[in-house]
């Protein structure tokens, strides 16, 4: 199939963004505020709030500040600080700034308090996006794409009709040679064995069967599982339903890898990469302000924040065929009635 007509924004490592936004993103909780003040009054759909609450240094939350901020449909940074926080303020504007791409720095006890930081936010996030609107989008090809899904509102229709209609336009896009990214640790429990069935290696299976099985203690420690009222209101009846209904949404291609938090996707290989978010808290927060950095795709069909880089993700791809150990990925073939006897 030839390249469809697409046009996405170069990045300096050599990736290309569909969106070009404005990131606004708080320092410490003290700051998110101010931040969400910026957001919500510039009144732009191109500007969307990211942050991290803690008040501590934290390499890792650094690391996933790092890769938000320079996510390809991320083209400038406003950063805002309290300015007492112990986040590597000044190390994150470096890294930024390495990236090529347009960063300010807020500090709100330098600024003068609330107002003038909220003032001086608007007037940087004005420049910022008149700098962007200059930039010329550049053809896109489908093997550039990054493509994820998110869990929302599940119901008993969920698993037969929306989700099944994900998975086939994955397996389509996988087979065009895009990345595709699907998630939700605690919501693909019961489905680990079916998941590892599809892992181009036994070892691979066996970390997919880990992942969830962390998950799932978690939930035992909690006392109670990723099933909301409003699933049962809807028709579903067991979280092992509602894991057939959220695993229909990665489609049929072989699974080739994992992916951490932070890490970034493969972009040279056609893979299905399947990011999933498990228990813990999150270090950095993300889409504060409804918005996407990423592309990704709901059942409700709307464009949402895909998770595959939140704390605990989990993150699988399909790699070129050539590479794939067939005598693992067909012979382990798992139903989902053998697995959920009645």
């Amino acid at each position: 199939m030839g390249d469809m007509a697409m046009r996405g924004f170069p990045r300096k490592d050599g990736r290309k963004g569909i969106r070009n936004v404005v990131a606004v993103a708080y320092l410490v909780e003290c700051a998110h505020h101010v931040s969400r003040l910026i957001v919500q009054r510039s009144g732009a759909d191109d500007v969307h709030l990211i942050g991290f609450p803690g008040c501590y240094p934290n390499k890792y939350s650094l690391d996933i500040m790092q890769r938000l901020c320079t996510h390809p449909n991320v083209g400038a940074v406003l950063l805002v600080s309290l300015g007492c926080e112990g986040f590597n303020r000044e190390q994150l504007r470096r890294y930024i700034a390495a990236s090529g791409r347009p960063v300010d720095l807020l500090v709100i006890q330098q600024s003068g308090g609330t107002t003038r930081t909220l003032n001086a936010g608007l007037d940087i996030v004005r420049r910022m996006r008149a700098e962007l609107a200059k930039q010329v989008p550049v053809p896109m090809a489908l093997n550039e794409l990054v493509i994820g899904t998110v869990c929302g509102g599940s119901d008993g229709t969920s698993g037969i009709t929306a989700n099944p209609a994900v998975g086939r336009c994955f397996d389509w896009l996988i087979e065009n040679d895009a990345a595709c990214i699907f998630e939700e640790t605690g919501e693909l429990i019961g489905c680990e064995r079916i998941m590892a069935s599809r892992a181009i290696t036994p070892e691979l299976g066996r970390e997919i069967e880990a992942c969830v099985d962390k998950a799932a203690n978690y939930y035992r420690i909690m006392g109670y599982g990723s099933f909301a009222p409003g699933n049962a209101e809807g028709g579903l009846t067991t979280l092992e339903e509602k894991s057939m209904g959220a695993y229909s949404k990665s489609g049929s291609s072989p699974i080739s890898g994992l992916i951490k938090p932070g890490d970034i996707p493969l972009s040279l290989i056609t893979h299905l990469e399947v990011g999933v978010h498990s228990a813990g808290a999150l270090s950095a927060r993300v889409g504060d302000h409804g918005g996407a950095l990423s592309i990704s795709v709901r059942r409700h069909g709307r464009q949402v924040l895909a998770t595959s880089l939140g704390p605990g993700s989990l993150h699988a791809a399909h790699a070129r065929r050539d590479t794939i150990d067939e005598s693992y990925a067909t012979s382990a073939n798992v139903s989902l009635a053998s697995y959920f006897p009645a």
